[in-house]
């Protein structure tokens, strides 16, 4: 299929989304992906919508009040320029791009110009160690790095050949980005480029093992995130905020692909710190209309009087993606802004697969229902369709949003898409109405007196206590019940650890689980462990448990429920 039929097809499917944005019956039922040949989503699809469009496309504002907007025509315009620059470096059609930049315009700028030459991404952070970069600069074969000129220190004592090109301030034996304000301005493609070339390769964040290649094409993740931009419930026109660090396949998400897709606005606010009034404020402000967030920042909005901000912002849609949203969280903020803020889910290796899209009921606790275009199956222990098991997709229909594979391992790839599905290695359990609930990775859930324990579940019971910030539940060894359930607890601003704190909240947890799920060990902590991505490394703190090994000596702040006589057994 010639460019021009493949974006009409993309254009198709895009609209039926947006006509049935509210409409889920519909949508699941009868969106089918657009079949695609020739495709270049940035000339085809983004360049097309942006000729002679002044609507704003990309605004970013900074703590300092300062603000940079471009509308899609500039950026069209701006990306023809900046393609041609690198192509005068040497970048050419396959080869790889390390990009490790901020929330600045040069990324959006640069991501376009690689999409239009055909160039691999490979998105970086900006939290990354040299002895991580090598890990890219080998594995990834990069060819090109564009860094922030403050990260270039550490590519100092990492040899290769590969271009050195700097942003902001000159770097000595760099090329300096900035020069490309003289390339020629009118960009012509060296050939047609398939839906199916790659585009982009995330190294995962690796909360159990070491970070995996994921490969991603023209098409799995520029036309995959229409499931996405679905789920958001995101339309032409609106300002869509979502917080998230450059380097990160959520970045892609929601900072570049689902609201481009819409015709949406991408907001950014960039801040040294987190806080939540700065937010509050800056919404308010620019009246944002979309809002997705990370639990960890719903958390600390939720410490806020949000109740006064309502009538204020301009939100109508709210979202949480990244790790499950606990029920608290969803009841206080519709509790003081009467809006539903809505749970999703997916991985690096795919768009969104699961969530709540607008108009859908949410259950408490519920990840939602499988998106267009995705069948979710879940596996039991003998790959059998079950009410609970590993949540998988069915490769007999192939959703466009499914990575091409782990580059770097035909092994783990063969193993991951056994057997017609692609597994997620996330656990979950199916409702008489389909609605799927997230229970955790199969490597976090374990058994305690030989029942099977959700570490999810038994959060979400305790994030509900006033004084409880962030909690982490792991298996701790036990003499009687070979493990029993602890949780790793940060807590709210003014609380201290105390004796009497850890029993008001294992007391508090007592009233609320099952005996069998019973947390029966507490350990207050400054902070939890985390993937640069900022996930939960649950398996560090188990793996410390479990080599523990004598249990009479305790840690620092630490209690059990025999400390607590009150506390009976059970």
């Amino acid at each position: 299929m010639a460019s021009t039929g493949s974006a009409a097809a993309f254009l198709k499917a895009r609209d039926f989304l947006l006509q049935h944005r509210t409409n889920y019956a519909t949508a699941y039922r009868d969106f089918r992906w657009p079949q695609l040949g020739e495709f270049n989503w940035a000339l085809d699809y983004f360049d097309a919508m942006a000729r002679g469009n002044q609507a704003t496309a990309l605004h970013i504002v900074g703590e300092d009040g300062s603000e940079t907007r471009r509308s899609f025509a500039s950026l069209s315009a701006r990306s023809d320029q900046v393609a041609n620059f690198l192509r005068s470096l040497g970048v050419a059609r396959g080869d790889r791009v390390l990009l490790m930049l901020g929330n600045e315009l040069a990324l959006w700028e640069l991501m376009l110009a690689c999409i239009k030459l055909g160039a691999v991404m490979i998105p970086a952070t900006m939290l990354l160690t040299p002895d991580d970069l090598k890990d890219r600069l080998d594995r990834g074969g990069v060819r090109h790095v564009v860094v922030a000129s403050e990260q270039a220190p550490k590519f100092a004592d990492l040899p290769g050949r590969y271009t050195r090109i700097s942003v902001g301030a000159p770097v000595p034996g760099w090329q300096r980005f900035e020069d490309s304000a003289g390339a020629p301005p009118e960009f012509t493609p060296d050939g047609a480029t398939q839906a199916s070339d790659p585009l982009l390769l995330y190294f995962t964040s690796g909360t159990t093992s070491k970070p995996k290649l994921v490969l991603h094409t023209q098409q799995s993740y520029p036309v995959g995130h229409l499931a996405t931009m679905y789920w958001i419930g995101l339309e032409p026109g609106d300002v869509h905020l979502n917080i998230s660090s450059p380097g990160w396949a959520k970045h892609a998400w929601s900072c570049f692909f689902a609201p481009w897709n819409a015709g949406a606005t991408i907001f950014i606010f960039n801040y040294a710190r987190f806080a939540a009034p700065a937010l509050l404020d800056v919404l308010q402000k620019h009246k944002v209309t979309s809002l997705c967030a990370p639990p960890t920042v719903w958390r600390m909005l939720i410490q806020e009087d949000l109740a006064a901000w309502r009538g204020k912002l301009a939100l109508r849609e709210v979202v949480g993606a990244g790790e499950p949203l606990n029920p608290e969280i969803i009841e206080r903020v519709h509790g003081a802004w009467g809006l539903t803020l809505r749970d999703g889910y997916g991985q690096t290796e795919t768009t969104a697969q699961i969530g709540n899209p607008p108009g859908l009921p949410v259950k408490p606790g519920s990840m939602g229902l499988p998106l267009p275009g995705y069948e979710v199956v879940l596996l039991d222990v003998d790959d059998n369709p079950a009410s609970e098991g590993e949540v998988a997709l069915n490769l007999a229909v192939r959703p466009l949003g499914l990575m091409t594979a782990y580059e770097d391992s035909p092994e783990k790839t063969a193993d991951v898409m056994r057997g017609g599905c692609y597994r997620t290695g996330d656990t979950a359990t199916r409702d008489a109405e389909g609605y799927i609930t997230f229970v955790g990775r199969a490597d976090d859930v374990f058994k305690a007196s030989d029942y099977r324990i959700s570490p999810f579940e038994l959060e979400s019971c305790l994030i509900e206590h006033p004084a409880v910030t962030e909690v982490a539940i792991v298996p701790s060894p036990d003499p009687m019940r070979l493990a029993v359930p602890k949780a790793f607890v940060t807590l709210a601003a003014r609380e201290q650890p105390s004796a009497e704190l850890a029993q008001s909240i294992l007391a508090f947890a007592r009233e609320r689980l099952a005996p069998y799920k019973r947390v029966r060990r507490i350990q207050f902590v400054s902070e939890l462990p985390k993937t640069i991505s900022g996930k939960i490394r649950r398996v560090q703190m188990r793996v410390a448990e479990q080599g523990r090994g004598d249990l009479t000596t305790r840690a620092e702040h630490e209690y059990f429920e025999e400390d607590f006589p009150t506390l009976r057994g059970g």
